[in-house]
């Protein structure tokens, strides 16, 4: 999908993995480089991953305490 140019819907495909195989570090850094390139190039930044890994994880539990309701959590389709 990015080679032909379709970087937001390789993105989406990426976000999608993400939510249904939250522990999969290999679709993070994916994500990471097509947003980030920066951060890859001419060198990786080690610190900016642990640091966004940080705040993805914290912004995927809050999300997860607002989505769970008395009935539990939704399924991801």
């Amino acid at each position: 999908m990015l080679a032909r140019g379709g970087r937001d819907e390789a993105l989406e495909a990426l976000d999608r993995a993400l939510e249904l195989n939250p522990d999969n570090y290999l679709i993070r850094k994916q994500r990471w480089t097509i947003r980030n390139p920066e951060r890859f190039q001419p060198e990786i930044d080690w610190d900016w991953q642990r640091e966004e890994l940080a705040r993805e994880r914290e912004a995927e539990r809050q999300a997860r305490e607002t989505a769970c309701g008395p009935d539990g959590c939704p399924i991801p389709q």
